[in-house]
């Protein structure tokens, strides 16, 4: 897997004070993408050991002042990332678990729960913004998302309550 870009300390996607992976790959190619060089699983660096542990020392030196993950793209469900992400989230949930993880999928909840390697993914996060961007419904009004058809939902509570639950802050 690849990425294009870590931000250390963004406060943008996701609650608090947070560290944002921005995965490459994504087959959704929505209209108005605000990143389509992430489109290409080839684009920017390699995701590797030394990547991963870069991430988790950060959250060691400044785990007091850091909320959670976020992953974003591309797109973190892409087929060819879901492997890499899950063994990286199980390392990152082992180390740190009292913090969150926020995802970001061009799919909808409803496509994700019915496949197996999305849903083993999506079932190690927290919170889920789903849903292709839409140009025609771009609403910068919106926390976390960018356009009106997608969706904050709480995947703990969906997965406890067996219906989706929209995210409240």
């Amino acid at each position: 897997m690849n990425f294009s870009d870590i931000k250390y300390t963004d406060m943008i996607n996701g609650e608090g004070i947070r560290v944002s992976i921005f995965v490459s790959g994504c087959s959704h190619m929505c209209k108005g993408c605000f990143n389509v060089d992430t489109w290409n699983k080839n684009y920017g660096k390699l995701f590797d050991g030394y990547v991963e542990n870069e991430i988790l020392e950060y959250f060691k030196r400044y785990r007091n002042s850091l909320k959670g993950l976020s992953l974003l793209g591309g797109d973190p469900t892409f087929s060819e990332n879901i492997d890499a992400l899950v063994s990286f989230i199980k390392r990152f949930r082992a180390t740190f678990p009292e913090k969150d993880i926020w995802i970001w999928s061009g799919y909808k909840w409803e496509e994700i729960v019915k496949d197996i390697k999305l849903f083993s993914l999506i079932e190690l996060c927290d919170i889920l913004v789903d849903g292709k961007y839409v140009e025609a419904e771009k609403d910068l009004t919106l926390k976390w998302r960018g356009s009106r058809n997608q969706r904050v939902i709480d995947i703990k509570q969906s997965l406890e309550l067996n219906r989706l639950v929209k995210y409240s802050d």
